[in-house]
């Protein structure tokens, strides 16, 4: 039989772990954003990605179009990653910026045109997000209407097609969502929720998506610092493939004149004959305008093979299709790219081989880099641990 004192230290004994047992429990539901994202404890590296030389130095340093007001940090770039997946972005909570850029297609879309929030189609082919730091003139959509990447992220969300939203009712559905405060008290030092400082995270994550681990990559990484990667083969590459990166970088073909700097992307907006009707047809910005007519931005060639449909439109289901354009159905415009026309102003007819057009493709899918699509730093953080 128990004595009263044993029975009273037995009593307190449980009590304090019923008591050390609930502080455990609440220490971890308290904590919305561990329950419902699944982020790590330390954050992701997005500010100081370790780089290959040739996209540290120049050239690739002054493509970059970051403005000095919104440097990537790992807290505020972490923030964009949740926002970038989560669907409260959108009036009736049915998409996310990552429903039309989906990391497994090159942050890009495999719908001709992408689906609203009601159901309603994007009037362009959703571009890809890979290297979309790399562009010096800083303008974003297929016509460039948007003169920032911070005022490109707020466009969709307020879209009547894509997302729906006001932004003060996107502020206030924010705020009220339990796992912002903490997430915007790492990114800017307090848990105020604001519309620039959603674009600024946004645009963080954007930014961030760099594509460097291609089998193209290492082979330029193969080469000596003063090696030209357009002049000699690489060593890792098929026949076919070093083929390819030939007639690429060839004066006669002028791929590299849009595609050829060392993040494969131009650094203004081209035409590259495409059909009037369909390149005109646009929904605002500089194609609407005379002297401007059917220049379209130049996006980052890494990751092509998982970005089908091709161009702005869409029109292209392959990548053979994309290169028998440019071999044979360049059509005529007033603003044709230069490098797309024959000494007498005509456009180019290529007359490559089948098997020469068969090389091409073949090195674009060089530029895959399946490490970028798999990163879990760039993934859907809203995930079931």
């Amino acid at each position: 039989m128990l004595t009263k004192p044993f029975k009273l230290i037995l009593f307190l004994s449980i009590a304090v772990a019923a008591i050390i047992t609930s502080c455990t429990k609440s220490d971890v539901i308290t904590d919305p954003t561990s329950t419902i994202l699944n982020l790590p404890a330390s954050v992701f590296n997005y500010a100081n990605i370790s780089l290959p030389v040739y996209l540290t130095t120049a050239p690739a340093l002054n493509e970059i179009n970051t403005p000095g007001s919104n440097q990537i940090t790992d807290n505020a770039a972490t923030l964009g990653r949740v926002l970038f997946y989560d669907k409260n972005l959108s009036v009736n909570n049915s998409i996310a910026c990552a429903s039309c850029h989906k990391q497994a297609f090159g942050f890009s879309d495999s719908a001709l045109l992408s689906k609203g929030f009601a159901g309603g189609l994007t009037a362009r082919n959703s571009m890809s997000l890979t290297n979309a730091r790399y562009y010096p003139d800083g303008k974003f959509f297929w016509d460039e209407r948007a003169a920032t990447l911070e005022f490109q992220t707020l466009q969709p969300i307020q879209n009547h097609v894509e997302m729906g939203m006001i932004l003060d009712s996107l502020v206030k559905k924010l705020s009220a969502l339990s796992y912002y405060p903490s997430l915007f008290q790492k990114a800017f030092g307090d848990a105020s929720v604001t519309s620039d400082r959603i674009s600024k995270a946004l645009s963080q994550f954007v930014r961030s998506i760099i594509s460097y681990q291609s089998k193209y990559d290492d082979g330029r990484s193969s080469l000596a610092a003063n090696q030209n990667p357009a002049a000699i083969d690489f060593p890792n590459f098929t026949a076919q493939e070093n083929r390819g990166k030939q007639l690429f970088f060839s004066p006669q073909l002028a791929c590299a004149a849009c595609h050829g700097t060392e993040t494969f992307t131009a650094l203004e907006p081209k035409n590259n004959g495409l059909d009037i009707i369909s390149t005109d047809a646009g929904v605002g910005g500089i194609t609407n305008i005379t002297a401007q007519n059917a220049l379209f931005k130049v996006s980052s060639l890494k990751n092509i093979e998982l970005t089908a449909p091709f161009m702005h439109d869409g029109r292209f289901a392959t990548l053979e299709q994309v290169v028998e354009h440019y071999n044979s159905g360049i059509k005529p415009n007033v603003n044709l790219a230069p490098e797309l026309k024959d000494p007498n102003g005509n456009p180019k007819q290529m007359n490559l081989s089948v098997a020469d057009k068969g090389a091409l493709v073949a090195f674009l899918k060089t530029l895959t880099d399946q490490k970028l699509i798999t990163d879990e730093k760039y993934s859907n953080p809203f995930v079931v641990k």
